[in-house]
């Protein structure tokens, strides 16, 4: 596979994708788009404006939208070289999850270069694929070249928060914007690990869904110095230790028994989808991606939060909690069932917030360009499917029937520990990954 040729005297002209990808990841990293979930984060609309000049410098019309003063995203249409095929959708998210400037080594929003990297809140997830999107779609403006098919390209705010002001705020309130897609690319996937000593290539082809969930326990308020057998705090603090020490089962969904087959091939190992040692052992040999992994071979039940009473002396009437959990594709049911068995009589679960899982085939026209476009920048690796076990944007789209998969593509140092970098104090990406990753995107874009 080749480079789409493209004009000499425009080339020289202009900045190229790898020119410019580290300094719009800078900018986009000195905007603080910190995402509290309570709408109170500054910079969302700083980031969109920030997008819609970069996209209308070289010409394009994005539109600008809000779904609430300053939850602003932007979407442009790019037509195909084939404008009968189905569209591609292309997006990112500019907000990200706050940063404690006293827990980081340097500025979490100075977009810092440090020996090679780039550091900075959001360097990981995710301003450094919405700057690879932004300079390969300059790029493709600049001389001339249009996408093999119609692409949207989208920037949404909110993702951190479940995209309610974001993508879903799209998909239910401006469908006409994503006519005839139904394909997609986002965040947490195309990034390489070393397994046995062989880059291997993880391409995101499910994710967990998303149960936030408040435990609700009830009981009879009084005075702290007398017996009280209808405590609540007594009787939430049970559910969320029955809940939160619960050992889930182990159930292997079609997308990670692919991956650590691939893995079992690649380091001589045996893999029992039975036997929790042997996967185990497959899990840990992925390295710094365990983290990722190793959450999805079973439901997971975090509790994240605690809130009773008012008074040292006075026993609540109600105690709360907050559950951050995670459910396989497939078991939505099955994990509900098990949390309103452990929370008991005396604890009723709320709905905060709920998503669906994904879980699409890595098989395919885009599935072949995406490993083909890795194998023309780094021949002979290795390409394999993983479940990510956070969420992404793609959830909303699935609700107009996009098939969504991950692929910012990143070739990374091994001794990089990038599981880390998501929601994690100073995160960071080697420069040479961006450069990579825009290569490897424009390649995609020609030819899928």
């Amino acid at each position: 596979m080749t480079t789409p040729a493209t004009d000499p005297g425009t080339q020289a002209a202009h900045p190229t994708a790898e020119d410019e990808v580290v300094g719009i990841c800078q900018d986009l990293l000195r905007i603080d788009t910190s995402n509290y979930g309570d709408g109170s984060g500054p910079g969302e609309r700083d980031a969109a404006e920030y997008v819609m000049g970069s996209l209308c410098e070289v010409g394009l019309d994005p539109e600008i939208f809000e779904s609430a003063p300053g939850r602003a995203s932007v979407v442009v249409r790019m037509p195909g070289v084939d404008p009968a095929r189905p569209a591609l959708v292309l997006h990112g998210h500019t907000d990200v999850v706050p940063a404690a400037a006293e827990d980081w080594t340097v500025d979490p929003f100075g977009g810092e270069e440090i020996d090679g990297l780039l550091w900075g809140r959001g360097a990981v997830d995710m301003k450094d694929m919405d700057a690879m999107i932004l300079a390969v779609v300059r790029q493709m403006v600049r001389e001339g070249r249009r996408p093999a098919r119609d692409l949207v390209v989208a920037f949404f705010a909110d993702e951190e928060a479940g995209g309610r002001f974001g993508a879903r705020y799209a998909v239910d309130h401006r469908p006409d914007l994503f006519e005839g897609a139904t394909e997609a690319i986002s965040e947490v996937g195309g990034f390489s690990v070393d397994v046995a000593g062989r880059r291997t290539y993880l391409l995101q082809t499910a994710e967990k869904g998303i149960g936030w969930l408040r435990l609700v326990a009830d009981g009879r308020a009084g005075h702290g110095s007398q017996v009280n057998t209808e405590n609540a705090v007594t009787h939430l603090a049970a559910a969320v230790a029955r809940i939160g020490n619960h050992p889930w089962p182990l159930q292997l969904t079609p997308t990670v028994h692919a991956l650590l087959s691939g893995v079992a091939d690649l380091t001589g190992l045996p893999f029992d989808p039975e036997d929790p040692d042997a996967v185990d052992r497959l899990v840990d040999a992925l390295g710094p991606a365990a983290r990722f992994v190793g959450a999805t071979v079973r439901n997971t039940a975090n509790p994240t939060q605690l809130q009773a009473g008012y008074k040292s002396n006075v026993i609540p009437g109600t105690a709360h909690a907050v559950l951050d959990t995670r459910f396989l594709p497939g078991y939505e049911d099955e994990a509900r069932a098990t949390l309103e068995r452990l929370a008991g009589d005396h604890v009723r679960i709320e709905d905060l917030h709920r998503d669906r899982a994904l879980e699409v085939p890595f098989a395919g026209d885009l599935v072949d360009a995406m490993v083909s476009a890795l194998h023309a920048e780094d021949p002979g690796a290795t390409v394999l499917p993983y479940t990510l076990s956070g969420g992404t944007d793609n959830k909303s789209l699935a609700r107009l029937g996009i098939t969504g998969y991950g692929f910012a593509p990143l070739q990374l140092p091994p001794s990089l520990d990038f599981a880390a970098m998501f929601h994690g104090v100073d995160e960071r990406v080697p420069v040479q990954s961006l450069t990579f990753g825009v290569r490897v995107l424009d390649r995609l874009l020609a030819t899928c």
